[in-house]
C-alpha cells in the first residue's frame, strides 16, 4: 500500500542521484558519471529517432536517466 510517505531506500536513490548530478554539474567531463550518462542519453536519442511514437528528446532523458540509474545501483 503506497501511503505517499518515501521509504529510506528511495530517499537513499534520490540523493545519490542529486549527489551525482551536483558532482557532474560542477566537474562537467572529469567527473566520472558524466562519460556514461551522455553515452546514455545519445543512445537513447538514436533510439528514440528510430521509434514513431517517441521523440528524440524524450529518448534522451530517457536513455540519460536509465544511465544515471545504472551508475548509482552499482
Amino acid at each position: 500500500m503506497m501511503t505517499g510517505t518515501p521509504q529510506p531506500e528511495e530517499n537513499d536513490w534520490v540523493e545519490s542521484a542529486r549527489e551525482e548530478i551536483k558532482g557532474m554539474a560542477r566537474q562537467g567531463m572529469k567527473h566520472p558519471s558524466t562519460p556514461p550518462v551522455l553515452t546514455g542519453a545519445a543512445i537513447g536519442a538514436v533510439a528514440a529517432a528510430v521509434l514513431p511514437l517517441v521523440s528524440w528528446p524524450i529518448g534522451l532523458a530517457a536513455g540519460a536517466v536509465y544511465a544515471l540509474h545504472t551508475r548509482i545501483k552499482k
